[in-house]
């Protein structure tokens, strides 16, 4: 099984990349094989609405030369796509914005002059790790509803959050109990 995991935080080594690290090591040792693509390090421009990718419906493509390329073929390729990013103002990061801007476009081929067209998406997963500060039904609910309401808008099947919150800097964000959720998660993915 593919999975593209797509990571949306500055913090390389903050609390969303240390619930992902025992999430990615449970799926490896459950034989998945993971793409990794840390968007913060990419060179991903906004979606331009040009309308070029509804020309081809049999392909997910984008004609914006940039990094979202490979992660495109990426998500083409795979079984599960993974959101993993921090809440930000109750929603995700700029960047992982972007990208999920691109991918509407990009596999959603029913915006140009079919409103019938394929959703490439279809059949696939779409899951969500988060961090946050705020209690998780306060802090990630929202943007979880947005990541449900693209999953339905492309078809995807929603697969669910991970969310753990850090409620204050004193204290370390990672414990046996969070590592365990992760580990579960991923499990419950495959």
């Amino acid at each position: 099984m593919k999975v593209t995991v797509v990571f949306g935080s500055p913090r390389k080594k903050g609390n969303t990349a240390s619930l992902l690290i025992p999430f990615m090591d449970e799926l490896k040792s459950r034989g998945a094989e993971i793409d990794y693509y840390d968007v913060y390090e990419r060179n991903i421009s906004g979606c331009r609405a040009c309308l070029q990718c509804q020309k081809d419906k049999s392909r997910a493509y984008c004609v914006v030369e940039d990094d979202m390329q490979p992660v495109i073929s990426s998500v083409s390729q795979s079984e599960i796509l993974v959101i993993a990013a921090p809440i930000y103002c109750w929603g995700l990061p700029g960047p992982v914005k972007t990208v999920l801007d691109r991918f509407i476009y990009a596999f959603c081929k029913y915006y140009g002059d079919d409103p019938f067209g394929p959703a490439l998406l279809k059949g696939k997963k779409l899951a969500f790790i988060t961090t946050c500060g705020y209690p998780v039904e306060k802090g990630a609910d929202i943007c979880e509803e947005s990541l449900k309401r693209t999953a339905k808008h492309c078809k995807l099947e929603y697969a669910g959050m991970l969310a753990e919150r850090q409620r204050n800097l004193k204290e370390a964000f990672m414990n046996e109990e969070k590592e365990q959720h992760a580990r579960a998660f991923a499990a419950s993915l495959l």
